[in-house]
């Protein structure tokens, strides 16, 4: 009988849920829909869309190995997959289509349609846990329903891995050569521009590149995670989030390399590594809420009392924002950082969001819609669920009183101002404590003329914000 494995953010070989079974039924071809509509109206960037095709080539190659053939198929959108799949697996005789699962309420329409069109041909839809430790639904309250405050989650998460460790899968094994051959791979997608050489240079593809990056930060890193996570100039992040927002690697991996250097404890021993351990529950915890809470990917507020929140339409400051010209060096420099290199600091983002949503006043789907076009290791679950943190719209969000002050965080996180010298070379050469805040009113430097001034005042902003949170009361 033989078996297709549709690949979706799933683009590897190893520890591969889907891939692993459909190898043990039966003759394995393997498809991936290309569907520029799709991906334009989901927001992804041109950086993430050019990551997956590098990511495809080296997925091609690992799958031939295999014996594997890579299939190629054009959707648009994916109101059209249900036929694509369906008219594959009658060219091919496919009888089982086997995929992992994906949570979004556009992901879940499409492949509850899919599975109706292969029904009615018999063919059977088979899907398999891969991007998470554990399925949605089956982390609950004990009322049944989903956890809306992490720490909770979290805690029945670690109960659940001390009881049963999720294992990675051994290695795949090559099946018997078959006479179809994969299919040439697009290097470019209508409607998405090749980023530039350095940002590729930044993000190389396959999984040895992901394993490699993964094995450096658990060998050399993660011990001091928990300290250096929140410098932007120093190295102390893995950058491993664009791999796993591609299925370049899995998190039962990420899991494994961090338990390896911790004597296998998740809450106990080195604090670098259980910082990071909860930083992969932040990641299911998100992707939960997509599930239980289906509003978060239609652009709805968790808490449906903020959407009455008065945002103001301001396109300049917007633009300003987008463009890393507030004139609020720690916020110009993450925006930058994002726009050159496809990524940002954690906890620029973090800063980013806040200023943005509070400061600004602006609606943080603006700012989670710029991100996401950003961004090469945006994901819809991860990046909703901090902008909703940040603009305290969203589950187990920072409270409302809670702002950010920007200029007191870059103090903190970049004491010595490197991070906006990089990034901000109108600034590099000031000295001391005034690249914190160049424009600020008594100092010999407001008003450059090659930096703009603060495009608002941080005290009277704040206060703004405050009023606004209150009268939803």
């Amino acid at each position: 009988m033989s078996q297709l494995i549709w690949f979706r953010s799933d683009l590897r070989v190893q520890d591969n849920s889907a891939l692993h079974a459909t190898l043990g039924a039966g003759p394995t071809l393997a498809v991936y829909l290309i569907a520029p509509g799709q991906w334009r109206r989901h927001d992804d960037a041109d950086c993430k869309v050019d990551f997956w095709l590098r990511n495809l080539a080296e997925l091609r190659e690992a799958l031939g190995a295999l014996n594997v053939p890579l299939l190629i198929r054009q959707a648009d959108d994916w109101s059209t997959a249900p036929s694509l799949i369906a008219a594959l697996c009658r060219e091919h005789g496919i009888r089982a289509v086997q995929v992992n699962d994906e949570y979004g309420v556009n992901e879940s329409a499409r492949d509850a349609a899919v599975e109706q069109a292969l029904k009615a041909d018999g063919v059977a839809f088979r899907r398999h846990l891969d991007q998470l430790f554990f399925a949605p639904g089956s982390v609950l309250t004990q009322s049944d329903g989903y956890f809306k405050v992490y720490g909770q989650f979290r805690k029945q998460c670690l109960q659940r891995l001390y009881a049963a460790l999720p294992h990675c899968l051994p290695a795949p094994r090559a099946q018997a050569p078959m006479k179809l051959a994969s299919d040439p791979l697009p290097k470019t997608v209508e409607g998405f521009a090749t980023p530039s050489r350095s940002l590729i240079e930044l993000w190389p593809a396959g999984e040895r590149a992901a394993l490699k990056r993964l094995d450096a930060f658990a060998d050399e890193d993660i011990g001091d995670y928990h300290v250096e996570r929140d410098f932007p100039a120093q190295p102390g992040t893995s950058r491993i989030g664009a791999y796993l927002a591609a299925g370049v690697v899995s998190p039962r991996q990420c899991l494994h390399a961090a338990l390896a250097s911790n004597g296998g404890e998740f809450d106990s021993g080195n604090p670098g590594v259980t910082t990071w351990i909860d930083e992969l529950l932040w990641r299911e915890f998100y992707k939960h809420i997509l599930v239980g809470y289906p509003r978060v990917s239609m652009h709805r507020a968790f808490k449906p009392e903020t959407e009455r929140l008065p945002w103001r339409h301001a396109p300049a400051d917007l633009e300003a924002w987008q463009q890393g010209r507030t004139g609020i060096p720690i916020v110009d420099a993450a925006m930058r950082q994002m726009l050159a290199c496809g990524w940002m600091h954690n906890r620029l983002r973090m800063i980013s969001a806040m200023f943005l949503s509070k400061n600004l006043l602006i609606d943080w789907r603006e700012g989670e819609r710029w991100f996401m076009r950003h961004l090469i290791d945006g994901d819809l679950a991860a990046n909703n669920g901090g902008w909703q943190w940040s603009a305290s719209t969203g589950t187990d969000s920072v409270p409302y009183f809670r702002i950010f002050n920007a200029v007191s965080q870059s103090q903190k996180f970049d004491p010595h101002g490197d991070f906006i010298r990089e990034w901000v070379p109108e600034l590099a050469g000031i000295k001391g404590k005034q690249v914190h805040s160049p424009g600020a009113k008594g100092s010999d430097l407001f008003g450059r003329a090659d930096y703009p001034a603060p495009i608002v005042d941080l005290g009277e902003s704040r206060q703004r914000a405050l009023a606004a949170f209150k009268n939803l009361r």
